[in-house]
This record gives C-alpha cells, structure tokens and sequence, in this order.
C-alpha cells in the first residue's frame, strides 16, 4: 500500500473528499512566506474536528521556534507536525519533549547530492521524511507548493538508505505519479496543485490520481521500496 497525502485541504468538504477518494493523510497549510493552500489556524481546527481517525492530519509549519510551533499544534489539535524549514537537533528534542504522542515529519528541499547527508541525518531525529522541490535559501524562501519536480534519482538514494518513511512532493500529478513511484520506491505520495483546477480539489482529478497510485502499487514489490516499506507492512 503506497500512502498519499492530500495537501493544501481547505474545507470541510475537500477533506471529506480526500477522505473518500482514500487519502490517508490530510495537510493544513499554516502561515508561509510563498505557496498556496495557506488558511487560518481557526480553520484548520475546525477542519481538523471533522475528520475522523485513523486519518492523519498534518499541520504545515514555516516555524523554527519550539515554543511557537508546539502553541500552534495546541491551537490546531493536528495529529502530525509537517516541518517545512530547518531546525536543530536542540529544536527536534524540544518539540518530541513538549509534543509526546505527535509525530514529527520533517522536509526536506532535494536539490544536490548534499541533500541526501541531510535527509539520512534527519530520519534519526523525527518520524518520517518528505521529499520536495522547494528552496529554503531563496530570498522569498519556498518551503512547498512549487509544482516542480525535482531530481528522483537522489530521492531513491534517500529511500534507500532512510531508516525512516519518506515521503516524495513536488510537481506530481496523475500522468507522473506512476513513474515518480517506480523511480524511488518512497513509501507514500504528497500531492496539491496536481489534482486542484483553479486552486479547489478536483474530483475527477483527484480520482485519475489514486487510480494512478494503485497501479503503481499493485507493480512495486516491497522489496523495491526499501527496508522501511517491509517493515511497516508494504
């Protein structure tokens, strides 16, 4: 089973759709410096209240600060904390020991070979990895929601040698999803603008790209997904 997470949502009714489409993971897009998707934190708790589990739900931050991002997590009650810029190890261990129970899934932005040190350094600090094609150097910084691609084969390499899920974003679509999968075994897809028309969750969209998904899945082994894949049962 390859997950896939549905980013971006703003509504009720847009979760309800993922849901139904059968998304495992839904993203609240909080205050960022660029991107689409952004909302409300009033909102996405009221979203948040609706959304049944096991559904994951994944509050999207730009915080560096700890104590900023844990008063965020208690405003929004989501269950998992999306890290969309680059923290400490100080500030990892801050949030595991202010947030107990919350998972912690950390970005990061694939450009060169460096960012694959990065991301097998950071799976020993958080709960999983996800993969995308922004630019935190960038003077406006692009923490997501680029709709670009980026490189797969050093994102394979990361699969490879994770301890942790990864997750792969970044410009995937229901025409590039099946390759991206068969590229880099990631253990679960993250999509926004991919299956949106002019910026609302696109039905027919949504549903060509979870049937693209499942192809690709019922063709992947899981020992063509790496060690975390067969662990957590494919």
């Amino acid at each position: 089973m390859v997950r896939v997470k549905i980013c971006c949502i703003k509504s009720a009714e847009e979760a309800r759709l993922a849901i139904g489409a059968g998304a495992s993971a839904l993203g609240f897009v909080s205050e960022m410096p660029s991107g689409p998707g952004v909302i409300g934190e009033g909102t996405i708790a009221k979203i948040i209240a609706t959304v049944p589990p096991p559904i994951a739900t994944f509050l999207l931050t730009s915080r560096t600060d700890p104590a900023e991002i844990t008063a965020q997590q208690q405003r929004c009650r989501a269950n998992t904390i999306q890290i969309c810029d680059r923290l400490t190890a100080e500030a990892h261990l801050a949030l595991r020991e202010a947030l107990p129970g919350i998972s912690l899934v950390q970005v990061v932005h694939v450009s060169d070979e460096s960012s694959i040190d990065e991301a097998l350094e950071l799976g020993r600090r958080v709960d999983a990895i996800l993969l995308d094609s922004g630019n935190q150097s960038a003077p406006v910084k692009e923490l997501g929601g680029t709709g670009r691609t980026h490189d797969w084969s050093l994102s394979k390499r990361i699969v490879q040698g994770s301890i942790v899920p990864v997750f792969l974003a970044g410009g995937l679509r229901a025409d590039n999803v099946e390759e991206a999968l068969h590229s880099t075994g990631a253990f679960g897809v993250d999509v926004c603008s991919g299956v949106r028309t002019n910026g609302s969750l696109d039905a027919e969209k949504l549903s060509s790209f979870m049937e693209a998904v499942e192809r690709a899945a019922q063709q992947i082994a899981p020992a063509d997904r790496g060690p975390t894949a067969q662990a957590a049962g494919g």
